[in-house]
């Protein structure tokens, strides 16, 4: 039977029974991504997700090598540290012809490279000949395009599709679809060398090779709409572009090397997996979510990872801030649950979306990117004293406090609560947002509206956040009122959400208010928002640093013992690493800097562990035994962007660092570093027109910072 993760009753993620034994391999540039297996292969009945994809549509379903009719044998495949290119090395089985071997395994070499580039795939292919004789070489690409929507690949059925017409095909092959949204979709194949023919979905080549020989084929795929017709450029112009493209988006940000080469890998894995996932969109850069079924736009996903990024890279944030401002609500739409100044859940394009079947061409579907959005306009002014900027976003950090005020808060409580508008929207609309996510001590879950715990803490530091920006403007009647708003809302927050004997926050209150009174990880997100109380703030941390909690690999979503906990389930027991790098951002804002140690050092193993160390969406929330690997989750995205930038705010944590930009100041308050760490190097840290490289060496009881290099004027402090 499927195991299903429900995102919404509709929508659902299917996982069949057996997945790949191993993680597929994945590309993307701009709104093309490509999942394949470690052959370079796509095979639709290995995976699902297998294709080369485009703006929520599947192009390419089928793309398999063949050496005669079979898949040559892997020796080798990778994909380069930046993420840019992959290869593999594979060579022949054994060919027999009348009982005896003509052709023995290993004479024949095939190299395959690939790239991405936006709406387009280009491959080079080498084969050499290593026999002591001449060979004639079948060669062979099966190739096809179902037009599948990436919510068809999901899992969603539709009772209705468009046209796929014939394959045509001569120099080059044309396959087409035209979709129930009046939009032709075209595939178009090409390659560098005759054809000894093209039949049925195979091009087929005969390369005839001398002993020690090699020769060399070049394929390109182009995805294409409409009127749009493009010619995908040469594989080397297309690598020198995304080079160049590469260099200056990491010219932008502050650099890491630590004294464990180990950490250093997860470190550049997770800075190139960022580096891929950002799109440059008309706003700005844009940090799409996770590939496969998250390579777009997400409110709340891209404000996270703005959040995880900031002080290194604050560019991110303003891209983020300039893209959600420009894609705010501006009117009511119940489909789209949509209300003027509410900030967007997540943008698709592809047919589904279009038409109408899915609500998630522009979905508002989110209770905290609202707020969040408002916080991080706050944290971005603090890191960068960028005043233009927050003059320009003033009229909808408005809007957005505006709609905390009043459609946010559904019965005038003070509090924001959420209910979806309509039958095809999200049932829970926090981050955890399967449909059982939220529930009773018993089991039983919560009827909405709900108001989640952590979403009060984003509101109280977004109504804090606004009266500073407010001050800065001059405004001082607009930032009493909101200090006002966020003291009381801190009151209320106490006084509903408590439960002593958890020693924790509910999760939730219901529709009548009443707590649901579980130990989950959402409390952590309120240390980082700030809202906890001084004399209680202890008591979460420890909460949380649990057992029942604390897994080895991280903090669990739900803790071992509540009613609904199951480590195998999407939000009720498994970890999540972005997750676990806000709360540690939480416990450091407390003072706790060696409670986030601890979490650093797991994230940091489960990073030496998984695949090309990097971390994916989630993982099981079994607990660490010995030395066992972690129980994977299968259909956790990988990469997944806020899962990628985990580890820069799980480092900022531990050192315990904060940047006021105005002041001019970089400060360190009760820096920790874990055993794994002896000493950091933060190079190019830019605070305005400064800049300084820094050391931080671990002692046994503190942390030292040398600075190395100071251009400009900042002031470095180390606060014990």
């Amino acid at each position: 039977m499927a195991h299903v993760i429900r995102l919404a009753e509709q929508f659902d993620i299917v996982a069949e029974a057996e997945r790949p034994p191993s993680a597929s391999r994945v590309l993307k540039d701009g709104d093309t991504f490509s999942v394949f297996n470690h052959r370079g292969d796509m095979i639709p009945s290995e995976a699902g997700e297998q294709g080369l994809f485009h703006d929520g549509t599947r192009f390419l379903s089928r793309f398999e090598l063949l050496l005669g009719r079979r898949h040559p044998l892997l020796l080798n495949s990778v994909i380069s540290d930046d993420n840019i290119v992959f290869t593999a090395d594979l060579t022949n089985a054994d060919v027999r012809s009348e009982g005896r071997v003509v052709l023995a395994r290993g004479e024949i070499h095939v190299f395959r490279s690939r790239l991405l580039c936006d709406a387009g795939c280009v491959e080079r292919i080498r084969i050499s000949n290593f026999a002591l004789h001449p060979i004639e070489l079948p060669l062979a690409i099966a190739f096809d395009a179902d037009f599948a929507d990436i919510f068809e690949v999901r899992g969603t059925s539709r009772e209705r599709r468009g046209t796929r017409f014939p394959d045509a095909c001569g120099s080059h092959c044309v396959l087409r679809y035209a979709g129930l949204d009046g939009l032709e979709r075209r595939t178009q194949l090409r390659w560098s060398r005759p054809a000894t023919a093209v039949d049925r979905g195979l091009l087929m080549f005969t390369l005839q090779l001398e002993p020690h020989a090699t020769t060399t084929l070049e394929l390109s795929v182009s995805c294409e709409r409409g009127t749009e017709s493009r010619e995908i450029p040469s594989y080397d112009e297309v690598l020198q572009r995304a080079w160049s493209a590469r260099g200056a988006l990491a010219a932008r940000g502050s650099r890491l090397s630590t004294s464990n080469e180990e950490l250093d890998r997860w470190i550049r894995r997770s800075t190139a997996d960022l580096d891929m996932m950002m799109t440059e969109t008309p706003s700005g850069l844009y940090p799409y979510a996770g590939i496969p079924w998250f390579s777009t736009p997400f409110g709340r996903d891209g404000i996270i990872t703005a959040f995880e990024l900031l002080w290194a890279n604050p560019a991110i944030a303003r891209g983020v801030l300039m893209f959600l401002a420009d894609t705010q609500a501006t009117t009511y739409s119940d489909a789209q649950d949509a209300q003027p100044g509410k900030i967007l859940h997540e943008m698709r394009g592809g047919e589904m979306a279009t038409l109408g079947e899915v609500p998630f061409g522009r979905y508002y579907g989110s209770v905290d990117s609202t707020p969040l959005f408002v916080m991080l306009a706050d944290a971005y002014f603090e890191r960068t004293a960028d005043r233009a900027l927050i003059d320009e976003l003033w009229p909808n950090i408005v809007a957005a406090l505006d709609w905390m005020r009043a459609a946010g808060d559904v019965d005038r409580d003070g509090f924001i609560e959420y209910e979806r508008r309509s039958a095809t929207g999200l049932v829970q609309q926090g981050w955890k947002d399967s449909q059982d996510s939220v529930f009773h001590a018993d089991g039983t879950l919560a009827e909405p509206p709900i108001a989640l715990c952590e979403v009060q803490g984003y509101a109280f530091a977004a109504w804090q956040g606004a009266a500073r920006l407010a001050d800065v403007r001059g405004d001082a009647r607009a930032a009493a009122a909101w200090r006002a708003r966020a003291e009381k809302l801190r009151d209320r927050f106490e006084e509903a959400f408590w439960c002593e004997d958890l020693g924790t926050y509910a999760i939730a209150l219901d529709r009548d208010k009443r707590p649901c009174r579980i130990r989950s990880s959402n409390p952590g997100h309120c240390l980082f928002a700030g809202i906890v109380s001084p004399n209680r703030a202890r008591k979460v941390a420890d909460t949380l640093m649990r057992e029942d909690s604390f897994g080895g690999w991280g903090v669990r979503t739900v803790a071992s013992g509540q009613a609904r906990y199951n480590p195998m389930s999407y939000h009720n027991g498994s970890m999540w690493p972005h997750d676990n790098a806000l709360i540690a951002a939480g416990l450091s804002r407390y003072g706790f800097t060696g409670a986030a140690a601890c979490i650093l050092d797991a994230l940091y193993a489960l990073s030496q562990v998984v695949d090309l160390h990097r971390l994916p969406e989630l993982i099981c929330g079994f607990h660490r035994r010995g030395g066992e690997h972690p129980t994977l989750y299968p259909v956790a995205c990988a990469p997944q962007a806020w899962a990628a930038g985990a580890v820069y705010l799980l480092l900022q944590a531990s050192m315990g660092l904060r940047i006021d930009a105005a002041a001019r100041r970089v400060s360190f308050s009760r820096a920790m570093l874990p055993q794994s760490i002896g000493s950091l190097e933060i190079m190019n840290l830019q605070i305005g027109d400064a800049s300084v490289d820094l050391q931080l060496e671990r002692h046994p009881h503190d942390v030292g910072v040398t600075v190395q290099r100071r251009t400009g004027e900042v002031d470095i402090v180390a606060i014990k």
